[in-house]
């Protein structure tokens, strides 16, 4: 699978993330772009997802239905031609980190795939229904991960 360069302005690769993207801060997502989009994508997926959380991996954001020439998000915006989706939280769109208060530093990753075909997913899908559904559709991925704690 090729690679998509994905980074963000507001944290680099595994340092960690301001709380003004953090649910206890402004609750804002955080700046994304990227770049190496195949030309034969037909739509991007977003997600970030805690893997550390006490109750399985937890979703914070997923956009589905991205615009595949797309190269980017303003903090707290959607990607162009996105659908903001239903995050662990019960919410539309981001939700921001908030682990438990004590725990050690959570990973939050985000993942960015190109794929051969949109994907259906049910609103509220969890993070295993997301990969699952974009296993096999996947055309290129990037991946970025922050950490946060409390």
């Amino acid at each position: 699978m090729a690679g998509i360069d994905l980074r963000s302005s507001a944290f680099s690769g595994e340092a960690f993330i301001p709380r003004r993207y953090a649910k206890e801060g402004d609750n804002v997502s955080p700046p994304l772009s990227w770049s190496g989009v195949p030309d034969d994508a037909a739509e991007l997926l977003l997600l970030c997802e805690d893997p550390d959380a006490p109750t399985g991996t937890f979703l914070h954001w997923l956009v589905t239905g991205i615009d595949p020439a797309c190269e980017g998000v303003e903090a707290g915006g959607t990607p162009r031609g996105g659908t903001p989706r239903t995050n662990g939280y019960g919410e539309q769109g981001w939700g921001g980190p908030h682990p438990p208060a004590g725990d050690p530093a959570h990973r939050y990753f985000f993942r960015l795939y190109a794929l051969s075909e949109p994907v259906s997913l049910e609103d509220g899908a969890s993070a295993d229904e997301v990969h699952a559904a974009v296993e096999g559709r996947q055309l290129a991925g990037g991946t970025i991960y922050g950490l946060y704690h409390r």
